[in-house]
């Protein structure tokens, strides 16, 4: 499911929520000036990309552990 897509589509940019927000914004109103600036921006999208998918991959198992700790104490009550 991960790999077909890219295979299929090729010489394509998967553009995330934040490139397309900037796009609509720029057709409303093409003089505004953002409020700040970035901190620290990774040197490429496929490092944005993996910075994003190691964020939802330890939240999953933050709450895959709590959910298991609470159904083995749930199951050790009974």
């Amino acid at each position: 499911m991960i790999v077909v897509p890219l295979m299929i589509v090729r010489n394509s940019e998967f553009a995330g929520a934040d490139t397309q927000a900037k796009e609509a914004i720029q057709t409303v109103k093409p003089d505004y000036q953002p409020w700040f600036n970035p901190i620290l921006e990774p040197p490429g999208s496929e490092t944005e990309s993996l910075l994003f998918a190691l964020q939802a991959a330890i939240g999953a198992g933050a709450m895959g552990f709590i959910i298991g700790l609470y159904s083995a104490r749930a199951e050790k009550n009974q």
